[in-house]
């Protein structure tokens, strides 16, 4: 509590953030492409597995429940496509508007305050992973890796790790210095894309599953990975906890940074 009360900003106060998920959608109205090109790496990469590697894999079993492979990396890349779709907006593009077109400053000239901003700016970033999400679970729908009707429930379970990956995208974004620190995001992501128990059961890293497990990610593969085989544990509770919390405490430091870089 003590942790949460120093990284709380005085005045925390949440009233417009949906005027910036407004200026958003008008902006982009003409941009779609932009919108839809992160869908697209997990989806090469589950077309790769389905055309070859998994009859060479065979089946993988998931809380001892038979899969085939495929079907094991179809929901990790589901929630790796909600990563990718909440992170790199939350950087890349949150980086321009912050450091270069000064967005910000001209939306606190308004109402606004910086937790609006910061609100906004997360919302936006999760409701574009959220949509690779969709859209992912249609093509895993389409390609018959549907395990279970419960499977809809990985949607919720893909907003959560939305919710992770653009709170921390965006707090990490404050500190950035410019355009050559997005570096820093590829050489993060891509090795949480393929070591989060995304392509190989946490028990064949050995001694280092605790480092697998110390991912974000792995607990959104956990949470949509069951969701998709409707194969359920108490554990996953604590998944969905764990991914909470690292929501909320990574929302309420960018709000933090972002009034300090602000109102400087």
């Amino acid at each position: 509590m003590t942790i949460l009360l120093r990284i709380i900003p005085a005045g925390f106060v949440v009233r417009r953030p949906q005027r910036m998920i407004e200026r958003h959608v008008v902006a982009y109205r003409r941009q779609w492409l932009i919108i839809v090109s992160g869908f697209f790496e997990p989806l090469f990469i589950l077309l790769s597995v389905r055309a070859g590697l998994g009859d060479l894999v065979g089946e993988v079993s998931v809380a001892g429940r038979a899969v085939p492979y495929e079907a094991f990396v179809a929901p990790a890349l589901m929630a790796s496509s909600a990563m990718n779709g909440a992170v790199f907006d939350s950087t890349g593009n949150v980086l321009h508007r912050l450091k270069y077109a000064r967005i910000y400053d001209a939306a606190l000239a308004t109402p606004m305050s910086p937790a609006d901003v910061a609100m906004g700016e997360i919302g936006w970033a999760l409701l574009r992973g959220q949509m690779y999400a969709v859209g992912f679970l249609g093509v895993m729908a389409g390609l018959g890796l549907v395990e279970s009707w419960w499977a809809l429930l990985a949607l919720p379970a893909c907003l959560l790790v939305g919710f992770a990956f653009a709170s921390i995208g965006f707090l990490a974004t404050t500190y950035m210095r410019g355009f050559a620190d997005m570096d820093m995001v590829n050489t993060v992501v891509l090795p949480l894309s393929l070591f989060s128990a995304t392509v190989f059961p946490v028990s064949a890293y050995g001694d280092l599953a605790w480092l697998v497990q110390v991912s974000p990610l792995y607990h959104g593969v956990a949470l949509v990975r069951a969701a998709n085989t409707g194969v359920w544990s108490a554990s996953l509770v604590a998944h969905a906890l764990v991914l909470l919390v690292v929501s909320l405490v990574a929302l309420l430091a960018a709000t933090r940074r972002v009034d300090l870089l602000l109102r400087k």
